[in-house]
């Protein structure tokens, strides 16, 4: 597993580091580790959220089938202003 080596971190992000390493009762290095994964993107990750785009893309060009079994919104005002 690779080994990464930050240097020049300011003063305040270390401190808020080791404040939310303390609370979440881990270390400095699990959280950096943990904030990486939460941020940073995979490619398996990027991949599937490209194929989710596609297919809202895909679904959103799709014409409707029909009205569907209820009737226009014109169509029930007319029918109240009938009554």
């Amino acid at each position: 597993m690779p080994t990464l080596y930050v240097e020049n971190v300011p003063e305040d992000l270390y401190d808020a580091l080791r404040a939310r390493a303390r609370a979440n009762r881990s270390s400095i290095s699990a959280e950096v580790l943990s904030a990486l994964k939460q941020t940073i993107p995979t490619a398996a990750e990027l991949a599937r959220r490209k194929k989710l785009f596609e297919r809202a893309v895909r679904m959103r060009a799709r014409r409707p089938l029909g009205p569907g079994p209820f009737p226009s919104t014109e169509e029930m005002q007319r029918e109240d202003r009938r009554r």
